[in-house]
């Protein structure tokens, strides 16, 4: 099983994010991964436990008010750092944690890779954080209206 951690607040957004995967470790996951946005975005993931996890960050990651944190059940592709969440598009404006399997992601990747987009992991994810950044831009719409 899955599990996605959110925080939005006054806290530095780390270590809440952190505690709260450790409590959904009884799910059961092979990685895990935190994104936090503090003018720019700072990304760790890893295969393995949150505590994996902690051990690369080691305060590398810096302080945030807003986060995301992911723990992973492999669906698509191996469990290994690059296919752990969060997934970011190509242009690095956007970040996803998604939980769930999109079963036509092969013809949407195979859509994206046509008009230049490149994929590093083998995640269903990658493919729609990069799905949602292709409406955004070819339709020239805000982010609510793309997702």
């Amino acid at each position: 099983m899955c599990g996605i951690v959110g925080y939005l607040g006054t806290k530095n957004a780390v270590p809440v994010v952190i505690n709260g995967l450790r409590r959904l470790e009884y799910r059961g996951y092979d990685s895990a991964g935190i994104a936090v946005l503090n003018g720019e975005l700072s990304l760790v993931k890893c295969k393995g436990k949150v505590s994996d996890l902690e051990a690369k960050i080691n305060g590398g990651i810096g302080e945030a008010s807003i986060g995301i944190g992911h723990t992973r059940w492999a669906t698509h592709g191996e469990p290994n750092d690059v296919n752990a969440h969060p997934h970011t598009s190509n242009n690095g404006e956007l970040v996803l944690i998604h939980n769930g399997i999109i079963e036509n992601y092969g013809s949407i990747k195979e859509a994206l890779i046509q008009r230049g987009y490149t994929f590093h992991s083998d995640t269903d994810t990658e493919v729609l954080v990069n799905l949602i950044q292709d409406v955004k831009k070819s339709e020239n719409t805000t982010l609510s209206k793309a997702v």
